[in-house]
């Protein structure tokens, strides 16, 4: 079944926990499942912020390939109705590079006193294929390309949409930006992760712009 590389986007844009499975060292080839928090590069790939002392990172020193899970459930607890997104790659060194420690602290500002302890690293996942399942009837596998063949918002770009959001005159006060892309933007509100999609990818700095606005007029309601 055909599947819209926009549901599976979205999805990876609205959860702040995925759940990793590596190939375990010891006992050697088992899978390793382990839930931790992430966020999403400007290419929408998963980021995590790992220590070296942890079993998953000691894993992916071995081998770098990787499942990362995403799920979201509907109320009432029906996960088999939910929205599920599997994700095959291999987890790379993704550095200290400061625009990509300056995005991930807006998703989670908490990790600032990780960083400052020295023994962690982000790992950025390659993606390869992914398995989105929407509900009963609605699934299919994807390769990496489809999820986004636009070109990704530079970092300048980016903070400086950050910056006409955050100066807005309409802007509620407990709402705040994390993070936009084409396709939409990532609020926090109260400090809880939102995701407001465009009505369609905007591919130009005024479009964005006038989309922002409109985002922060419906949050204004």
């Amino acid at each position: 079944m055909n599947i819209s590389a926009h549901a599976p986007l979205h999805l990876l844009h609205r959860k702040p926990i995925g759940a990793l499975a590596t190939h375990s060292r010891e006992p050697l080839g088992f899978p390793y499942p382990t839930a931790l928090p992430f966020a999403l590069d400007a290419q929408h790939r998963p980021v995590v912020l790992v220590s070296r002392l942890a079993e998953h990172a000691r894993n992916l020193e071995i081998d770098r390939r990787a499942g990362f899970l995403v799920v979201d459930t509907p109320p009432g607890d029906d996960v088999l109705n939910g929205e599920r997104l599997t994700l095959l790659g291999q987890f790379v060194p993704g550095g200290l590079e400061p625009a990509l420690v300056r995005r991930y602290l807006r998703y989670h500002p908490d990790a600032e006193r990780y960083l400052a302890l020295g023994d962690f690293s982000f790992r950025v996942l390659e993606i390869e294929r992914m398995r989105y399942i929407g509900g009963f009837g609605a699934m299919g596998w994807l390769d990496a390309a489809e999820l986004d063949p636009l070109e990704p918002l530079s970092d300048e770009d980016e903070t400086a949409l950050i910056d006409y959001f955050d100066r807005h005159i309409g802007r509620p006060a407990q709402v705040r930006l994390a993070g936009v892309d084409r396709y939409g933007a990532d609020l926090k509100v109260d400090g809880q992760r939102r995701r407001h999609a465009f009505d369609s990818a905007k591919s130009e700095m005024p479009e964005l712009e006038r989309a922002l606005a409109q985002c922060i007029a419906e949050q204004a309601k």
